[in-house]
């Protein structure tokens, strides 16, 4: 059994987790904004739901001590969010003695040919360019620090909310053949299996359905 803190616990990514991990026997620390926007989450055996920013330093700081790992699964549109949550993960799992640190990508950041992410192909609609680079621009932090992260990105046709196929798979830097759409469920399943037992290091990685 894992004590696992989940930042992001209310979205879209971050409900399939806390779901899988506790289902699987986990321990899980649910950090969202507000924990009075989220009572079903708190009534869940295993469940902790707690406030907090995954932002700011001092919040991974305080929250992080007394867990095994990290997932990080917030997301938004805000301009910039994703580099201040690298910044203040980095700055906050510093101090202290939480090390591992997996996370969600984008399908944007992956290579579409060696050394040419999907962002700056014709891979991505214009619209999406700009969210991949913020999204991707994590990526230099967390190679600079010295975390045991991991990020898995899904593949360039984005996430749906279904049952998805029970399993995963996880490739390389570049997208998974085939890999034409992936569900939320799936990716819960991979976040949680990377955070209790590792098998990826320091490196971005495609993720796909079974």
């Amino acid at each position: 059994m894992a004590n696992i803190i989940v930042f992001g616990a209310g979205g879209r990514a971050g409900r399939p987790t806390v779901a899988v991990a506790v289902r699987q026997g986990h321990k899980v620390t649910a950090v969202v904004r507000d924990p009075g926007k989220y009572a079903d989450l708190a009534r869940e055996d295993g469940v902790t739901v707690v406030a907090g920013d995954v932002t700011d330093a001092a919040s991974v700081a305080k929250l992080a001590p007394g867990h095994d790992v990290v997932i990080n699964t917030a997301a938004t549109l805000d301009e910039g969010h994703f580099v201040a949550a690298a910044k203040a993960l980095v700055e906050g799992l510093s101090a202290t003695d939480v090390s591992r640190l997996v996370a969600v990508g984008i399908g944007g950041a992956l290579e579409v040919e060696p050394g040419v992410p999907a962002y700056d192909s014709d891979a991505l609609p214009d619209e999406a360019r700009a969210f991949s680079r913020d999204h991707a621009a994590q990526l230099p932090l967390l190679r600079a620090s010295e975390l045991d992260w991991v990020v898995l990105a899904p593949p360039l046709v984005y996430l749906d909310e279904g049952e998805g196929t029970g399993g995963y798979r996880l490739g390389t830097t570049a997208p998974i053949p085939g890999a034409d759409s992936f569900a939320y469920a799936d990716l819960a399943l991979a976040l949680v299996a990377e955070a209790t037992a590792p098998t990826r290091s320091r490196e971005m990685v495609a993720v796909a359905g079974a």
